[in-house]
């Protein structure tokens, strides 16, 4: 098999690691939280916050600054896979990984994701994959010298292991002792992993007396780091070596240590070899039963890890990936040519379309012109006169309008209104053995109806006035904030309003006004759990500021849905010119911001 990194893996990284995550907005200043988290979810071994996390720094992965990180995440994972027997899942994983590092043209990456992938084939016995895949990750890091010498000497290691387990020793001989090469620069303690395979490579040659000196070597270097799945491996080789050379008590106490740490590190492959040769020691002292006993033991692993399809899913999974970069190739050369074409086109079209639009424009604009000068000098004062006349006129029927439908909603439909309060409390007290939900419906009948009498008093004090001031929108702003303090507990109000209280809004952009900031205090006092709830007044230059400020739990605008009362106090404002706009944060509180301009203020509707 051969790979072709110059032409591979942009496909991999655009089909095999998923770009677009939820809608969730992620800060990378917070990268490195996320990624510890992740880290810590594979420590405990909990396969639901795995894939949370994993889903969680997937986004990274397209980041210049923040790949690195996920790809060392990537590499911890596939461990955790290759610890739990998914092999299928480690490779695609490091496939993914090896994707991102290529569109990088990071070379450290690319090998650590090859001797990732070469790991994993080795443990799962296809010694051809791992020597093929541990090649390339050598060749890449030979001719690559920024990369430091303890990434050298891994790829070498874990070639060399490949080549003993295929039974190509002579050659495993070689890889060790390129790594030997690089003393003094590394030290015993960086290559220790090399030295325990020199050992096992010497057992497999059938010399045992360089065989235990190396891998005794080994395990003294291991033992500070509490490496688990390392000592496991190494005390099964010191048994394997004493069970060829005689020494079964040594043998059977080396057992029992590479039993007990590959209990620890959970990794069962371990077993598949301490089983295997601790059920020949047995038959060769004749114990047969607690060698039938090992074996079965063998069986059941090998059962439970090495399915048949596993082989069949890894060549899948690699099969996807050549297939893949090919048509992506070929794509991505069709998606050019189609390009180049559409964008020929489009200039041509676009270059007529303006030229023809502004030669017509140019026409309109001449006659227009043209035409309004003639006529501008004629009708000015014309114009101005019938404008004062039907401005008086206008100004006259409106405000009589604006007197006769406040007195008919005052006398009419607030009486009206009225006289249904007082029938639902009738009610009330006629119906007082009726059911709970009753007595609740007309309660709630009769609370309505209240505020709708308040509702209809605010629009007929606003129709009433030709213009509003700030003194009138403060006064009217306490009378509702008194309402709610009847309703609600444990919350301060506090009005402030820096500014001359005889300025003035027109009737209609004090009552839209109003009724934001009603709506604003009401949406606090609802959701927010506040304590305090400020109404701050301002002017700046030409431009009213309002201000509702609560110190509630606040929340992510970004992902919150909102509601009816945003659009409807969006809609006031932009019928007055004016913008809302809302800032809140977690349990910090929310802040919403009024803003409009001063206007002539001659009487609207």
């Amino acid at each position: 098999m051969t790979f072709n990194f110059k032409t591979t893996i942009f496909l991999l990284f655009i089909y095999s690691v998923s770009f677009s995550q939820s809608k969730e907005v992620l800060s990378y200043d917070n990268s490195n939280a996320i990624f510890l988290k992740a880290r810590e979810s594979l420590k405990k071994n909990s396969e639901d916050s795995i894939h949370y996390y994993f889903k969680k720094v997937t986004p990274f992965s397209k980041n210049k600054k923040h790949y690195k990180k996920y790809l060392d995440f990537i590499t911890e994972f596939a461990h955790y896979y290759d610890g739990a027997g998914a092999f299928e899942k480690s490779i695609d994983l490091s496939q993914k990984g090896l994707a991102i590092a290529e569109f990088f043209e990071d070379n450290y990456y690319k090998s650590q994701m090859l001797v990732n992938i070469s790991a994993t084939y080795r443990i799962f016995h296809d010694y051809k994959k791992a020597i093929e895949y541990g090649k390339l990750a050598t060749k890449i890091l030979e001719n690559d010298k920024t990369i430091p010498l303890k990434s050298k000497t891994n790829a070498l290691s874990i070639t060399a292991a490949a080549f003993n387990e295929n039974n190509e020793l002579d050659s495993a001989l070689v890889y060790q002792k390129k790594i030997l090469n690089y003393l003094p620069e590394l030290d015993s303690t960086d290559i220790r992993n090399n030295i325990v395979n020199i050992g096992y490579t010497y057992m497999l040659l059938g010399d045992l007396e360089n065989s235990k000196l190396y891998t005794e070597r080994g395990l003294s270097l291991y033992k500070p780091t509490k490496n688990d799945y390392a000592l496991g491996a190494i005390y099964t080789n010191l048994a394997m070596y004493g069970r060829r050379a005689k020494k079964y008590k040594y043998a059977l106490r080396m057992f029992d240590s590479a039993i007990h740490y590959s209990n620890k590190s959970k990794y069962i492959e371990t077993f598949v070899w301490i089983y295997d040769e601790r059920a020949q020691l047995y038959k060769e002292n004749k114990n047969f039963v607690k060698a039938i006993e090992d074996l079965e033991k063998l069986l059941i692993i090998k059962d439970s890890v090495f399915k048949n399809d596993r082989a069949k899913s890894t060549l899948e999974t690699e099969a996807k990936y050549q297939t893949a970069k090919k048509e992506k190739e070929i794509a991505i050369q069709k998606e050019q040519l189609l390009e180049n074409k559409l964008a020929i086109k489009n200039r041509n079209l676009y270059a007529i379309l303006l030229g023809s639009a502004l030669l017509i424009l140019a026409i309109i604009f001449f006659a227009i012109y043209k035409r309004n000068q003639f006529k501008r000098k004629q009708l000015q004062k014309e114009i101005d006169l019938k404008d004062a006349l039907a401005t008086i006129k206008t100004q006259n029927r409106l405000q009589e309008q604006r007197l006769r439908i406040s007195r008919d909603l005052h006398d009419n439909i607030g009486s009206q209104l009225t006289f249904i309060i007082s029938s639902v409390d009738n009610l009330k007290f006629v119906t007082k053995d009726a059911n709970t939900k009753l007595k609740n419906k007309l309660a709630g009948i009769s609370s309505f109806t209240t505020e709708t009498i308040y509702e209809l008093r605010d629009t007929i004090w606003a129709m009433n006035k030709n213009e509003i001031t700030v003194e009138d929108l403060h006064t009217r702003i306490l009378s509702f904030i008194e309402k709610a303090k009847n309703a609600t507990e444990n919350i301060d109000f506090i009005v402030n309003y820096n500014i001359n209280k005889n300025e003035a809004f027109s009737s209609l952009e004090g009552m839209n006004i109003f009724r934001v900031i009603q709506e604003a205090i009401n949406n606090a006092i609802k959701y927010a759990q506040a304590s305090k709830i400020e109404i701050n007044i301002d002017k700046k230059e030409n431009q009213f500021l309002i201000s509702v400020i609560d110190n509630g739990i606040g929340f992510d605008i970004n992902s919150v849905e909102l509601g009816n009362g945003l659009s409807n106090m969006e809609k006031r404002m932009s019928e007055i010119g004016g913008t809302v706009k809302i800032d809140s944060k977690l349990e910090i509180g929310t802040i919403i911001n009024i803003e409009t301009s001063q206007k002539n203020t001659a009487n609207d509707v």
